[in-house]
């Protein structure tokens, strides 16, 4: 009983909905199905003749502003989305492309930086070839340019066969000498440090000194006072002592003054080697057999 009441009353609601609206949108309706009709009845009048009538025309008369509009909503949909798809693709590959040009500008400095260490490879190897004395490269892995000391570390120790006291050179010229040895590094006493001391010639006239360090340049002590030295002369090792190999570079004098009383000259000297650049030097492992 309950169910045949409850189907009478919705039988009842949906009658009343139903007229509720062709009453209220009645005129809208006929609009659309007498346009729907005229729209079937011109497709079939046109698929069975081949010239226009009145009434066809009059159709195409009526439906073409409403057939516009509707092909420009769907032509502005259809752009609309494609548009939004191509702006979402750009991005992506744009995204794409940016993490491709950041990797590649990665790697091309990766080969600039290899490309400059080769040049300077080549040169120190050029210069240890030059000496025709056994060496061993190394990197420079750290410096100490204090007021106190000048020294840097390389990555060579003991277990690469080093040992105390060897000379150590640089394309430029002369670096310094290991002083403290560790299995798998060393520190190299620069020459420019105030402990330093190598015997040193004028190349062009032969005048002997001592190249003592002053922290950033070279004096040469015991520089007779009646020597012929220039500057801009080219100062090496001149082989005594037993630690440098004779004719290595050491500095260009920049300066020459002789005192009034006195045996020597003041003689200063800029280094060869740029030890603010310094970044792969040879040790020179002995004397040929």
């Amino acid at each position: 009983m309950l169910i045949l009441l409850f189907s009478y009353h919705l039988k009842v609601f949906l009658e009343q909905s139903v007229r509720e609206l062709l009453r209220r949108y009645r005129f809208l309706l006929l609009a659309v199905a007498l346009l729907l009709a005229t729209v079937i009845l011109y497709s079939y009048n046109l698929r069975q003749k081949t010239a226009t009538t009145f009434f066809e025309r009059a159709v195409i008369t009526f439906a073409s502003p409403f057939l516009h509009s509707v092909d420009h909503v769907v032509d502005f949909a259809n752009g609309t989305w494609n548009d939004y798809l191509w702006l979402v693709n750009t991005r992506q590959r744009n995204l794409i492309l940016t993490q491709e040009n950041q990797k590649l500008r990665a790697q091309l400095q990766q080969v600039k930086e290899i490309s400059l260490q080769n040049v300077r490879l080549r040169k120190l190897l050029a210069f240890v070839d030059d000496l025709d004395l056994p060496a061993l490269p190394a990197q420079v892995i750290g410096e100490d340019a204090s007021n106190w000391a000048r020294t840097i570390i390389i990555d060579k120790g003991t277990d690469a066969g080093l040992v105390n006291g060897l000379p150590v050179v640089a394309a430029q010229g002369v670096v310094g000498r290991i002083i403290k040895i560790a299995p798998n590094s060393s520190r190299v006493l620069l020459i420019t440090d105030a402990s330093s001391a190598v015997a040193a010639l004028i190349q062009r006239t032969r005048t002997r000194g001592v190249a003592r360090g002053r922290g950033d340049d070279l004096s040469i002590e015991y520089a007779l006072r009646n020597a012929d030295i220039n500057v801009g002369d080219l100062l090496v090792t001149s082989g005594m002592g037993g630690i440098f190999p004779k004719g290595l570079p050491l500095g260009r004098i920049k300066l020459v003054k002789t005192d009034q009383f006195g045996l020597f000259q003041q003689v200063q000297a800029t280094p060869t080697v740029d030890f603010s650049h310094l970044e792969e030097v040879m040790v020179i492992v002995g004397e040929n057999p």
